[in-house]
């Protein structure tokens, strides 16, 4: 009959979806053994450490009055291109 045909299509229809879902839930999960993704490099390794140093306030504070009477005597020249 027809029906049984109908039934057999169904069942196999479910069997392909039960094998897809298997094999989804098996590339989510430890149980393959395999990692994915590249291996940490020394350039992985490297942006992981804790930055070191850097300038004081101080420090700060001299270099930003040292450009302003760098760009001071610039204008005074006239050597700006924005004046131009």
């Amino acid at each position: 009959m027809e029906i049984d045909k109908i039934v057999a299509d169904l069942t196999k229809e479910k069997d392909r979806l039960v094998k897809a879902i298997a094999a989804l839930v098996g590339v989510g999960s430890a149980s393959t053994g395999k990692k994915r993704g590249r291996k940490p490099g020394p350039k992985a390794a490297a942006k992981t450490r804790k930055r070191r140093g850097g300038i004081s306030k101080e420090g700060r504070k001299r270099l930003s009055e040292l450009m302003k009477k760098r760009w001071a005597e610039r204008r005074k020249k006239g050597m700006t291109k924005l004046g131009k």
